[in-house]
């Protein structure tokens, strides 16, 4: 049995794709996207067509409408290809704003809704800041579920449990980039791989806490770097996983051994903590990765916001 099989019997396997040509292949339960994602799949030749008449229909719309417009056909693509969700992000220019937040989501919501897909197959993505769990707060209260994301702290995963939010997407990756970076040339990858990997160790820690403490939240490792990192993560509640390293855990017959289990979290000496505003802020603010990779997400992503908003208007 492949890596991949063997990674779905303890995991929920999701693709993290706008390319939704290429899921089949994989069989991924759900998948997810970003403004990154839906920038690179409409600048290939099978995806232009779809930007350029879905622009075409909607014409005249405020630029944000037809933006959303855009981002939803996408989804709607992807949902005939998965059985499970898929995940539509709120533009990250809004992630210091709770009540624009909230009033994109209902607007992604409701073009779903007129497109016949009920809210139990969308998750509306929204950056972990303390704006964006807040309004997923609200919209949680409404049953429109959320993943939050560019989560980096442990802080940020709590304040996401308490606010009762659906699904959280810690990103291995980019906690991974941070640590090997700032270590420079006594970086040892050999012995930061695996359950050592600073990345690995965030999500096993948010991981083992969730289940200690009955919290219901989805945990979902993103942003992978290498395969190793996937499989230190088996047991996952699900892992978003590009097509590149859904296709290497294809190739491989390598066992997998499920590494996070709920019942060994009951046991583990961990204390249950809680945030408000200032708290949440100020712990964020200490851990200096989680404040640089958080920051520097948001910008990545309105940069690439700004890019489809100007293919759009330049059509």
């Amino acid at each position: 049995m492949h890596q991949l099989d063997q990674l779905k019997q303890f995991t929920t396997v999701v693709a993290d794709t706008g390319n939704f040509k290429q899921l089949a292949q994989f069989a991924p339960q759900d998948a997810t996207t970003n403004p990154s994602l839906i920038l690179k799949a409409v600048q290939q030749p099978d995806y232009a067509p779809l930007l350029a008449e879905t622009v075409a229909a909607h014409r005249g719309l405020p630029l944000d409408e037809v933006v959303d417009r855009v981002l939803v056909r996408f989804g709607l693509e992807i949902l005939k290809v998965v059985p499970g969700r898929v995940s539509t992000e709120v533009d990250a220019r809004l992630s210091f704003d709770t009540a624009a937040t909230v009033a994109r989501a209902h607007r992604i919501i409701a073009l779903y809704e007129a497109a016949g897909i009920g809210r139990d197959r969308v998750l509306i993505k929204i950056a972990s800041t303390w704006e964006g769990i807040q309004a997923a707060r609200i919209l949680e209260h409404e049953g429109i579920h959320c993943n939050l994301t560019l989560l980096f702290a442990f802080c940020q995963a709590v304040a996401c449990g308490e606010a009762g939010v659906q699904l959280i997407s810690p990103f291995v990756g980019r906690i991974y980039d941070w640590y090997k970076k700032s270590a420079g040339a006594k970086w040892d990858e050999a012995a930061m791989a695996g359950v050592n990997d600073p990345g690995v160790q965030s999500v096993a820690q948010i991981y083992t806490y969730y289940k200690k403490f009955g919290v219901p939240t989805e945990v979902m490792g993103a942003s992978f770097r290498n395969a190793g990192q996937i499989t230190a993560l088996a047991g996952c509640d699900l892992l978003t996983i590009s097509p590149d390293l859904l296709a290497q855990l294809q190739a491989s017959e390598a066992p997998i051994v499920r590494a996070l289990d709920p019942a060994a979290a009951q046991s583990a000496p961990v204390h249950a903590v809680s945030y408000n505003e200032a708290s949440f802020r100020y712990a964020l603010n200490e851990d200096a990765m989680a404040t640089e990779k958080l920051a520097e997400g948001i910008r990545a992503f309105a940069v690439d916001a700004g890019k489809l908003d100007q293919m759009i208007l330049s059509l």
